[in-house]
């Protein structure tokens, strides 16, 4: 298995999870303070998260396959659920920046995946 891609796959799904964390009021004041809404970047935070989401879907379909992709995605959804819901809890003010890493390993791995001479050929 391609170790960009499942670092994609798990990094995408917390990025997105955090995401949409963050676009709700509660978890918002959790993170950044009494008051704090996320107003006017509501839209853009489930926007984005959905679209992390389906990243981490593409990538688990693509390492694993059609078949156990599924599994791998329902997996490591489970994990960055959990590692959110942790998070949010034991390091609220840390929060906003390890989403932000998140994203960055994200998007750095899907570039990766993409200019690995090995991706040009799936296996059957």
């Amino acid at each position: 298995m391609d170790s960009s891609l499942l670092s994609l796959v798990f990094a995408a799904s917390l990025a997105g999870f955090c995401a949409l964390s963050l676009a709700m009021d509660r978890h918002s004041e959790d993170v950044y303070g009494r008051g704090s809404t996320p107003g006017r970047w509501r839209r853009w935070l489930q926007l984005g998260g959905a679209v992390l989401l389906c990243l981490s879907l593409g990538g688990s379909l693509r390492v694993a396959g059609s078949a156990v992709g599924w599994v791998l995605w329902l997996g490591t959804l489970t994990a960055a659920a959990l590692s959110t819901v942790a998070l949010l809890s034991y390091a609220p003010r840390r929060f906003h920046w390890i989403a932000f890493a998140a994203t960055a390993v994200a998007l750095c791995s899907l570039l990766a995946s993409l200019l690995s001479p090995s991706s040009a050929s799936l296996a059957p």
